[in-house]
């Protein structure tokens, strides 16, 4: 029983920290949103959010970063240290 209770997974918390935003969207993206939102069982903002998050595998938007005289406030705003570029 008591390797059974270690073998699962904690609940990880959810990023907290939103800021509403207003922008404006072709139709067809808005409803691919709420489609793929509705298949996965995320809310369409969890869709958004994690998809948005693949930019940072993006290798020439990482050197564009590293290569921006004062990336720190970057780095910062993303949430990364020098190396994660």
């Amino acid at each position: 029983m008591l390797k059974e209770v270690l073998k699962l997974k904690f609940i990880e918390p959810k990023n907290l920290k939103t800021t509403k935003v207003d922008w404006s969207l072709p139709q067809k993206t808005i409803r691919l949103v709420e489609h793929y939102a509705e298949y996965t069982g995320y809310s369409e903002e969890e869709v958004v959010s994690q998809f948005l998050n693949n930019l940072l595998l993006d290798t020439n938007f990482k050197e564009h970063i590293k290569k921006k005289r004062n990336n720190r406030r970057i780095l910062k705003d993303l949430e990364l240290n020098e190396n994660d570029l």
